[in-house]
């Protein structure tokens, strides 16, 4: 069975995403204080090696904001891949940009249901939107940012520039 792949366009912006109405939820300040007071200890680097993408909890806030798609991030040698599970969405219902150092996922599902019986009527209407925000590493080449859908998978490549490459240096370990 073969997987057809949709490319799926990255939009560039020059003003930076508006911020979520749930970022002023008291629970999420508590959280980025908590973060930010772990920082301060000399092993935080090592507890939270992906932290500088400062990944969402799956549950944003409450009062009306619902939840959002849990995302995996990984560090590769040349590059940096956000994976999203979307099942059930269309990619022209999925929208992803770059702006001021910020990558977005947006995304709406709308999912209509009636049926009609003899003896009943069934009318079902559920919608959803969803938007999550990662600041990008500096050393991340914007220009050359990817993004795929397959079977409601998409699929985030952020290149690591030529430059960040060259610097990453490994140590040998000397025997004590």
């Amino acid at each position: 069975m073969a997987e057809t792949a949709q490319k799926m366009p990255v939009k560039s912006e020059e003003n930076a995403p508006e911020r979520a109405a749930a970022d002023w939820s008291p629970l999420a300040n508590m959280r980025r204080e908590f973060d930010r007071m772990l920082e301060e200890f000399p092993w935080a680097g090592w507890r939270r090696p992906l932290a500088r993408f400062d990944v969402e909890p799956f549950f944003r806030g409450f009062a009306g904001v619902g939840a959002v798609p849990a995302v995996d991030i990984a560090e590769k040698e040349k590059e940096y891949e956000i994976t999203a599970e979307l099942p059930g969405m269309d990619e022209s219902n999925i929208d992803v940009k770059f702006a001021d150092g910020m990558l977005t996922i947006k995304g709406e599902k709308k999912e209509e249901r009636e049926e009609k019986k003899k003896d009943y009527f069934l009318s079902e209407r559920r919608y959803g939107s969803f938007q999550r925000s990662f600041p990008v590493p500096e050393s991340v080449d914007a220009n050359k940012i990817e993004a795929k859908f397959v079977n409601g998978v998409l699929t985030i490549k952020l290149p690591k520039s030529a430059e960040a490459q060259k610097n990453e240096k490994k140590i040998a370990i000397k025997k004590g």
